[in-house]
C-alpha cells in the first residue's frame, strides 16, 4: 500500500513538472494543447493548471483561435514570478546578471575588480548584489538566489574550490563563499557554466563538447540534459591536453599544452591585452595579426578534431574568442575537414549562442533549474 503510494505522488509530481516545462518553452499555450502533446488527460492538465494559476505563477491571456469549437484559454508563465541573479568571478572582473524564470536576460553589467583571499572580497560583492537588486527593483521574497562560476574545479564532494591558478587558490570551501550572501548559493566552474547555459537553451537530447577560449582554455561535456563532471570533477579539461610535445610552456609549468596556444591571451596580448582590437585588425588584413591567427587557427583545428575523434559529438567554441568565431567558422572547419579521417561532409563545430556573460548565465540558470525540479 505504502508503495503503490508512494508511486502515485512521484507520478503526480511528474506530471505536474512535465506540464509546467511545456508552458515554460513554447510560450502561449492552451489545456487542449498541453493535453495532447503530453499525451495526458485533459482533466490532469486542467487540475495541474489551474493550481499554478491559483499559485500566481501561470496566468491566462485571452482566448486562442478557434479550431471548430469552442476557444481555448490561452495560458502563459509568468517570468517574473521567481528571479535569480549569475555572477562569474574571474581574476580581474567581476561580471553580474539578473534572470527571470525563462531564462531571460533582465539586466547585465561587469565591472573590473581584482581578486582577494579573504571573506572582505566576498562581503563586498555581496554589497555589490545587493546594489545590483535594488536597481532592478527585485522584491526579496521572489529571489531565488545566486549561481557563481569559478575559474578552476569545483569539487562538491569537498565541497570545496580545490584548485584555481587564474586566482591563486589551491583551497577554497564553499560555505566560505555562501556565508557573505544571505540567499542559497550555487557553484560552478566557467566551462561547465558555459556550457549549461549553452545546453539548457540545445534541443533535447544534444550531446556536445563545450571548448572554452578565454584567458585560460577550458571545457566540458554536456549530455542528456546534463554537465559530466568526472572521477575527479575535471572532466574537460582539455586546456591541458598535450598538443604539441616539448613545445611552448603552458602557465601549468608543463610544454605544449592546448592552452599555451589557443587561449584569447595569446590573441589579446598581441594588441596590449584587448581582444577586439586583435579582431579588428583581423578585418583590416594586418600581416602580423593574419600570422598569429593562421597558427592560432591550425592548432585550434588540431584540437577539435582530436576531441571529436574521442567523442563523436560537436564541438561549441565558446569563451572569449568562441564570441568572435562565427565570421571564422568556414575557414576553421576547411581546416578541421583536412585533418578528419571519416570525410564528415556536416560541420561538426559550431560558435557559442551567448556571446557574453555566458558563465554568469549558465550559473544563474543552475539556480532557476533548482526551483523548477520542485514545481
Amino acid at each position: 500500500m505504502t508503495k503503490k503510494q508512494i508511486t502515485n505522488i512521484e507520478v503526480k509530481k511528474n506530471n505536474r513538472n512535465r506540464i509546467f516545462r511545456y508552458i515554460l518553452k513554447n510560450g502561449i499555450v492552451s489545456n487542449p494543447d498541453i493535453a495532447y502533446q503530453l499525451q495526458m488527460s485533459l482533466p490532469t492538465v486542467t487540475q495541474n493548471t489551474k493550481e499554478f494559476l491559483e499559485r500566481g505563477i501561470l496566468q491566462e491571456v485571452g482566448e486562442l483561435a478557434s479550431t471548430g469549437g469552442r476557444r481555448a484559454k490561452g495560458l502563459k508563465v509568468c517570468a517574473d514570478f521567481r528571479l535569480a541573479a549569475g555572477m562569474d568571478i574571474t581574476g580581474n572582473h567581476v561580471s553580474m546578471l539578473l534572470l527571470d524564470l525563462q531564462g531571460k536576460i533582465l539586466d547585465f553589467v561587469r565591472f573590473s575588480k581584482s581578486y582577494e583571499k579573504g571573506k572582505g572580497y566576498y562581503l563586498e560583492l555581496a554589497d555589490m548584489l545587493e546594489q545590483f537588486l535594488d536597481k532592478n527593483n527585485v522584491e526579496r521574497e521572489r529571489f531565488l538566489g545566486l549561481g557563481i562560476s569559478f575559474p578552476g574545479i569545483v569539487n562538491f564532494q569537498k565541497n570545496a574550490i580545490t584548485y584555481s591558478h587564474v586566482l591563486g587558490v589551491e583551497w577554497l570551501p564553499l560555505e566560505e563563499v555562501s556565508s557573505s550572501f544571505p540567499y542559497p548559493c550555487f557553484f560552478l566552474n566557467d566551462a561547465n557554466a558555459g556550457a549549461y547555459a549553452e545546453g539548457l537553451q540545445a534541443e533535447d537530447g544534444e550531446e556536445f563538447f563545450y571548448l572554452s577560449l578565454s584567458n585560460t582554455v577550458g571545457g566540458a561535456l554536456f549530455a542528456k540534459g546534463e554537465l559530466s563532471q568526472g572521477k575527479n570533477f575535471r572532466c574537460g579539461e582539455a586546456g591541458h591536453m598535450t598538443l604539441v610535445p616539448e613545445g611552448d610552456l603552458c602557465y601549468c609549468g608543463k610544454k605544449g599544452c592546448l592552452d599555451a596556444y589557443c587561449s584569447a591571451k595569446r590573441l589579446a596580448d598581441s594588441k596590449g591585452g584587448k581582444l577586439e582590437e586583435f579582431f579588428c585588425a583581423l578585418k583590416t588584413e594586418e600581416a602580423e595579426g593574419e600570422a598569429l591567427w593562421e597558427d592560432y587557427t591550425e592548432k585550434l583545428a588540431l584540437a577539435v578534431n582530436n576531441l571529436h575523434m574521442i567523442l563523436d559529438c560537436d564541438i561549441v567554441l565558446g569563451g572569449y574568442v568562441g564570441s568572435y568565431l562565427e565570421p571564422y567558422l568556414d575557414m576553421l572547419w576547411k581546416k578541421i575537414y583536412e585533418r578528419n579521417t571519416f570525410g564528415e561532409s556536416m560541420p561538426f563545430v559550431k560558435a557559442c549562442r551567448y556571446k557574453k556573460g555566458a558563465a554568469a548565465l549558465g550559473a544563474g540558470l543552475r539556480v532557476i533549474e533548482n526551483f523548477l525540479e520542485t514545481v
